[in-house]
């Protein structure tokens, strides 16, 4: 006599050993595919920090130097750079996510997915990987673009690109996860957008990205100390600027370790939030 054992329907079939790898390689091309073809997010995400430093450099190229001391000087067009190379990771990974997860569990995407084989995690995977190649990307351009159209000379010691390295890719874990938990924020596609971008620009204006950090109100330095994108922006400034930059930071030195700290901690907060709060399925 034989009996069928009976699993529940929304049960999953066992994944096989290298299955979510391989998901993840897939969802990778399909989630570049799809970026590539979103003319908003090539011109607000992958483009816009780019065009905002070419604004940037070219109306202050000829402003006085920041700080000028020991023979080093900071110009303008120099400290944006690092801002907006701190601009591009949390745009790719906070507002772009954020905007993108929430629009695809309104539109039934998501819902779709999950009749799938696909694991929770190669769909993540699979973002995460996008974030990484597109932030590279625009990394690269926005370097190239500030070394041959407007001149600036790139640090040399390699603890500088060491560090620049780091702060890179721990903010864009850190901004790829808080990007999860965002998206969770929105009820609907029409106001994914209307939500997740004015959270995103409070953000940069508080942090340092747009004005000098220390000329900002010490109550509203205090908030953006508690957020992520301010130690980011700490971070690459360190890895870009010459020494003398510390003087324009709180305190006058540089605080590596609180930016390991800060990012370290959001990581972990936004994993958390984006695990006990994702769903496949829209809220009712």
């Amino acid at each position: 006599m034989s009996t069928t054992a009976t699993r529940p329907a929304d049960a999953r079939p066992r994944i096989r050993p290298g299955h979510t790898l391989r998901c993840a390689v897939d969802r990778v091309r399909v989630e570049l595919l799809q970026y590539m073809r979103r003319s908003d997010a090539l011109v607000f995400t992958f483009l816009f920090p780019v065009l905002l430093f070419s604004i940037f450099a070219s109306a202050f190229s000829d402003v006085p130097a920041l700080i000028e001391l020991d023979g080093q000087a900071v110009t303008q067009p120099q400290y944006y750079l690092p801002a907006m190379l701190a601009a591009g990771v949390f745009l790719s990974g906070v507002q772009n996510l954020g905007i993108e997860i929430a629009t695809e569990r309104a539109d039934g995407t998501l819902q779709r997915l999950a009749a799938t084989p696909l694991p929770v995690l190669s769909y993540f995977l699979g973002k995460v990987g996008q974030l990484l190649v597109t932030t590279l990307l625009q990394a690269a351009l926005l370097l190239t673009v500030a070394t041959t159209v407007f001149g600036l000379e790139l640090p040399t010691e390699p603890e500088r690109w060491l560090t620049l390295a780091w702060v890179f890719f721990a903010a864009l874990v850190c901004f790829a996860v808080l990007g999860v938990a965002i998206a969770q924020i929105p009820r609907s596609a029409s106001s994914a957008s209307a939500v997740v971008i004015p959270l995103a620009l409070v953000m940069q204006f508080i942090s340092g990205i747009y004005l000098p950090f220390t000329v900002l109100p010490e109550w509203l330095q205090a908030i953006a100390n508690l957020l992520p994108l301010a130690w980011v922006a700490h971070g690459m400034r360190y890895a870009m600027l010459p020494d003398v930059a510390r003087h324009l930071e709180v305190g006058e030195v540089w605080n590596l370790a609180g930016v390991a700290t800060a990012l370290g901690l959001w990581a972990v907060i936004g994993t958390v939030v984006a695990a006990l709060t994702f769903r496949w399925i829209k809220r009712g």
